[in-house]
């Protein structure tokens, strides 16, 4: 007899990414695919001294189990860390410590969709929060996106139309789109939460690596100045993509009632964030490193998006539009077909791979309505030589 597996994996397929990195293994290729940080800026120093002083300080604490909640000392260094970027009255009680931002949005979707359940999703958006959020049963729906962010005029039209149980956006250097939400914007974005009472989730894992001035303040940081705003709004940090991914270390704020919704969804997954990877990010911060870190991985990947957007210019010219990032992992580009050149983003890569080249077709970020066109590039991994030769091998496979 076959095993019977539960419905709601008929929504949803295996990343696509996850399926292009088995292409990866050809000897010499120059992969833009991935969306991780590279691994040569960990700060292994200073988060080798951080697990050394937990240790030494807090043994027990660090090596048992430990509240749902997450690690009080780390509670308090998060909210000490988004004051110092204007999230002023976030209390440590009011945030939850996730296995990663990406548990964040799992609790999400086991607390607020039921099959149906309309939200809405920028369009393109992260990949597995579309996955996610499907598995669920949710219907989502396409929010379109410029330079500027989720366009909030076409939004509130969006919100009047399918009333939806929550939007789901990635303000400051969108994955995949790179992305910054105007102030202007995301001012608007928390009054239509607060006239529509309809909820706000704010996915921030890239708003620390801007490049040179830094973004507008967060959605969590504006409710002050959006009366009732603050009722209506859910945000998710993570210290994955400024840190390191592998002490996956993430946090939620949200209102009081959901946050308790989603503590007791945690118990059952996994009872709490590894205790000692909490300590170890809390010790890291109170050591006060981070700063220098920041500053670090801001100059490397502003200068990796600098290279790859001037070599994008200068070799694929007019047969391929962006809009240089202005922070983050991701230049979003799409494809114009200006010389009869190639203007399909899936045909592209496989043609790239043969030329020893990878990065992602932009179709699978869309939940509904694809631009074919369009594909997505990192820098954050690859050398300025290597994107240079990376970009050349584009070119060659763009013909």
């Amino acid at each position: 007899m076959p095993l019977t597996f539960a419905q709601r994996l008929d929504n949803v397929e295996t990343s696509a990414i996850r399926e292009l990195f088995k292409l990866l293994g050809k000897p010499g290729i120059i992969s833009f695919a991935g969306g991780f940080p590279d691994s040569a800026m960990f700060d292994v120093q200073g988060i080798s001294a951080a697990v050394n002083t937990a240790l030494q300080t807090e043994p027990g604490a660090a090596l048992q189990y430990g509240a749902t909640e997450g690690f009080q000392p780390l509670r308090e260094q998060l909210s000490a860390f988004m004051a110092q970027k204007g999230a002023k009255d976030v209390a440590p009680d009011q945030l939850i410590v996730t296995t990663g931002s990406q548990q964040a949005l799992d609790l999400l979707g086991k607390t607020l969709v039921d099959p149906g359940s309309k939200a809405i999703v920028e369009g393109p958006t992260f990949l597995a929060t579309i996955q996610c959020f499907r598995l669920y049963g949710a219907d989502l729906v396409s929010a379109p996106v410029d330079g500027d962010g989720v366009q909030v005029d076409k939004l509130e039209q969006l919100i009047v139309e399918h009333r939806p149980r929550f939007i789901y956006l990635i303000p400051t250097f969108g994955n995949p789109s790179g992305a910054m939400l105007s102030l202007e914007r995301r001012k608007r974005v928390l009054e239509l939460a607060v006239k529509y009472q309809t909820l706000i989730i704010e996915d921030d894992p890239y708003g620390d690596l801007y490049f040179d001035a830094p973004p507008p303040p967060s959605l969590l940081a504006l409710t002050a100045e959006v009366p009732g705003s603050r009722d209506w709004l859910v945000h998710c940090g993570s210290l994955s993509k400024v840190l390191s991914p592998g002490l996956r270390v993430g946090w939620m704020v949200a209102p009081a009632a959901l946050l308790a919704k989603a503590t007791m969804c945690k118990q059952f997954s996994d009872a709490h964030t590894s205790t000692f990877a909490q300590a170890t990010a809390a010790q890291y911060l109170a050591d006060g490193h981070m700063p220098a870190t920041l500053a670090r991985v801001r100059q490397v990947y502003g200068q990796r998006a600098r290279t790859m957007t001037d070599a994008l210019r200068s070799e694929l010219g007019d047969a391929i539009d962006f809009v240089a990032p202005q922070g983050g992992l991701f230049v979003w580009a799409r494809l114009t077909g200006a010389g009869g050149k190639l203007k399909d983003g899936a045909e592209l890569a496989k043609r790239a791979i043969e030329q020893g080249v990878a990065f992602v077709p932009g179709a699978p970020f869309y939940c509904a309505n694809p631009d074919l066109s369009t594909l997505r590039l990192s820098f954050a991994t690859v050398g300025d030589d290597k994107i240079r030769e990376g970009i050349g091998r584009l070119a060659r496979a763009l013909g």
